[in-house]
């Protein structure tokens, strides 16, 4: 039976990871949030351990991670220097967890073309991807981690009722510009219950229909 560790697990796509591991695996999963109460609904599931913590405390993200098979990062690292991504990683090896599914955006690699490239480089990056930005370094510090992991390139998203989805991977044109989020927790459950699907990737994913917008399609 997995392991799963979901960190920051009242996020609405992890909401959507949760019910459908729940339903579908025989994963347990331990779920780190700032408000346990807010996942009152799955106290009582035996396979559901809840910690009420915050996922930039070192002890709080130990006890999450401790006994994991796999730990999924639910959000994206904006924080300075990706300190979250760093601790994430050290922990990590330090229990001897492997697996990692990481949070990013797209454009880190600045592979997003055309009118919209530029608007999501303005808006994401400030103009310009700087090798300090956040999120590029949440990206570097994986890559170069020991860890079997995969970075999401995560498209602007929506709340569309699809898991209709074109994967690129690093070095590839980003298509698409929006994704919903149910297709976001589509990629993070086929992970789950396949360890070595895009294993050690960094994969982005967006609905192909709305390829060649110049704006998020909501």
């Amino acid at each position: 039976m997995k392991k799963v560790a979901i960190i920051g697990a009242n996020g609405q796509i992890a909401h959507l990871v949760e019910e459908r591991l729940l339903a579908e695996t025989d994963v347990e999963l331990t779920l780190l949030l700032r408000n346990s109460n807010r996942l009152a609904n799955l106290a009582d599931n035996p396979r559901v351990r809840i910690i009420d913590g915050d996922a930039k405390n070192l002890e709080d993200l130990k006890k999450a991670i401790q006994g994991q098979d796999l730990v999924y990062v639910s959000f994206v690292d904006h924080g300075a220097g990706a300190t979250l991504t760093k601790n994430v990683i050290r922990l990590m090896d330090e229990a001897g967890v492997k697996r990692l599914i990481s949070s990013n955006i797209l454009g880190i690699y600045d592979e997003v073309p055309g009118e919209f490239g530029r608007y999501n480089r303005e808006v994401c990056f400030g103009g310009k991807v700087t090798e300090d930005n956040p999120a590029v370094v949440s990206d570097r510090e994986i890559e170069n981690s020991d860890l079997d992991y995969t970075v999401m390139r995560i498209a602007w998203l929506n709340d569309h009722p699809d898991t209709n989805y074109t994967v690129t991977y690093k070095g590839e044109e980003y298509i698409g510009v929006s994704v919903s989020r149910k297709s976001v927790a589509d990629v993070v459950v086929r992970i789950v219950k396949d360890f070595d699907l895009f294993n050690k990737e960094s994969i982005g994913f967006a609905d192909p229909a709305t390829q060649g917008a110049t704006r998020p399609v909501y």
